[in-house]
């Protein structure tokens, strides 16, 4: 990873990712100052909407997925049910194959859900790195902090001030860039670079602060600080700020309207979160550990919405706009697939799924048909581990005693010569006591 953090992130995964994101983000803001709205909170908004749109198709196929999951479900548990206990080599196998045959049967993978979420996470975590760090890839963003960071990293002192976390709370994030070699040796870009960062989490206060530290410098830093919140103006609230931030000051001057503006991201982040959880298909539950997880994914659905209340106060208004848009545009777009899956004709969807599998077999050259007859003969000879109790059961109710103390002698018996394992103490003892039982005979 790239140390100055300002550089686009260069990660082996995330980094190409994220710097098309970036280029979606600088292209999305060009338009908007094109058009005489340069807003970064509408840039934001707008990005959402483009980038949960395009990874749409997989939101559907994992949906399906869903769906098509909830409706083999009662048949895969009732092949653990009919194997439970059984930890033979032939049964297990056997438990494979049929389990196999019911996906086989579906059209569908076992790891068809993580495939989606596993092409969906980086470019989400991408995401957030372009937020975070919108002048790295917003160019207009970055030319707003010119040419002031020019003239201040040329005043001694600046160093010191902009690294302190009295004067800039989130100047602790950037600590070792202050030490780095490239910083210590006058690199004037990195320094720059530097500047920029902790600048760009300043709040209002922190701004009129550097002002009247750096009288000589005073107004370009105060035209600056300007710029940047006419970019970060949305609705009349200041998104570079945070919630916490807003309500205090408006609090301190009686400007109730803005202390509901401050509080209103982070309600509107747990409302809107709660109710995308509301939205989202639930798994039937089958089993007493499928129990157990639907109620912690209960409890974490309802603490959830809570503590992104919790972070959206405190963190800068535009990461809780964005989790305030995402929410939304995943609750529309969830309504919409609900209507598409519930319209879909589930057996058609699987005739397709079992369509594209035997394709994709029949090109490997196997036959689909032999390997599903092979796997049905192949279970057909294992039974349930508890058949053999139950049938055992029904002929002992129909036994008179006599018979049924017979009957339990021959079984102790039978037990004591041939339960032990071949090659274990408990058959050595039995081959012992047989000899012993031989020789008192004679």
């Amino acid at each position: 990873m790239n140390a100055i953090l300002l550089t686009q992130y260069d990660g082996a995964i995330l980094g190409p990712i994220a710097k098309v994101l970036g280029w979606v983000m600088n292209g999305i803001f060009w338009v908007l100052d094109k058009i005489g709205i340069p807003s970064i909170g509408l840039a934001i908004i707008l990005f959402t909407i483009v980038i949960y749109l395009l990874l749409m198709p997989l939101t559907i196929r994992q949906q399906k997925f869903s769906k098509l999951s909830a409706k083999m479900n009662p048949e895969l548990q009732a092949i653990n049910q009919k194997y439970k206990g059984q930890k033979d080599n032939d049964s297990m196998m056997a438990m494979q194959q049929e389990t196999k045959a019911v996906y086989a049967k579906y059209g569908v993978s076992p790891t068809g859900s993580c495939v989606q979420l596993l092409i969906q996470m980086p470019i989400l975590f991408a995401l957030y790195r372009v937020f975070m760090n919108m002048p790295a890839y917003v160019h207009q963003i970055k030319e707003a902090f010119y040419p002031m960071v020019e003239k201040l990293a040329q005043i001694a002192g600046s160093a010191e001030y902009m690294s302190s976390t009295e004067n800039f709370s989130q100047a602790g994030y950037y600590a070792r860039q202050f030490t780095n070699e490239a910083f210590t040796s006058g690199n004037m870009q990195y320094i720059q670079n530097t500047y920029i960062d902790v600048l760009n989490k300043a709040s209002t206060a922190e701004w009129h602060q550097l002002a009247d530290h750096f009288p000589s410098l005073s107004n370009e830093i105060l035209s600056t600080m300007q710029t940047m919140e006419h970019y970060n103006n949305f609705l009349g609230l200041n998104i570079g700020n945070s919630p916490s931030y807003v309500v205090q000051e408006a609090l301190s001057t009686g400007a109730w309207l803005l202390v509901i503006a401050g509080l209103a991201i982070p309600v509107l982040s747990a409302v809107t979160q709660w109710i995308n959880v509301k939205l989202m298909p639930q798994a039937p539950s089958t089993s007493d550990a499928s129990n157990s997880m639907a109620s912690s994914m209960k409890m974490m659905n309802t603490v959830m919405p809570v503590m992104s209340a919790v972070f959206c106060y405190t963190l800068p208004a535009g990461m809780g706009l964005y989790w305030v848009a995402g929410s939304v545009v995943r609750s529309v777009q969830q309504v919409v697939i609900n209507k598409h899956i519930d319209k879909m004709d589930i057996d058609a969807e699987i005739k397709k799924n079992v369509e594209k599998r035997n394709a994709k077999l029949r090109k490997k050259g196997i036959d689909p048909e032999k390997l599903n007859s092979y796997a049905t003969m192949s279970t057909r000879n294992v039974r349930p581990a508890n058949s053999n109790v139950i049938s055992t059961r029904a002929k002992a109710s129909s036994m008179t005693p006599e018979q049924k103390e017979e009957a339990m002698r021959k079984a102790t018996e039978y037990y004591n010569k041939n339960a032990a394992k071949p090659g274990s103490l408990a058959a050595k003892a039995n081959m012992v006591r047989d000899y012993n039982e031989k020789n008192n005979k004679k």
